[in-house]
């Protein structure tokens, strides 16, 4: 396979990947979380950019939209990935802080199912 070509890695049988579950797999010394939100399926790097924690072990929440003065509205449920050391938040679609998307971000994975098989792309 030539230098710098994607390479697929099975994560597991669908099955075993139920809505609202995460694995967390080691492909080449990496550690990396893919997550079933409601069938659409993620695949993040489990290491936080601000101190290196795991952060795959941390809660996948949503977060308040953007409203007018007075109004409240939450959204993006199962997007938002919290770090479990010191609370960053990073979009689990883009890898981008919620804080500063311009600043901090983790690398995300092309995932598809193939087979029957979660498969991601690194």
């Amino acid at each position: 396979m030539p230098r710098g070509a994607p390479q697929k890695h099975v994560v597991c049988p669908v099955d075993e990947l139920p809505s609202g579950s995460r694995k967390i797999v080691d492909v080449g010394g990496r550690s990396i979380g893919v997550f079933n939100v409601e069938g659409r399926y993620h695949a993040i790097r489990n290491v936080c950019p601000h101190h290196g924690a795991p952060l795959c072990l941390g809660e996948l929440t949503g977060t308040m939209l953007p409203t007018p003065p007075y109004q409240y509205e939450w959204g993006r449920d199962s997007e938002i990935l919290v770090c479990p050391w010191h609370g960053y938040e990073f979009d689990i679609t883009t890898g981008r802080t919620l804080y500063d998307p311009s600043d901090l971000r983790v690398k995300v994975y092309p995932v598809s199912v193939e087979d029957g098989m979660v498969v991601f792309e690194i």
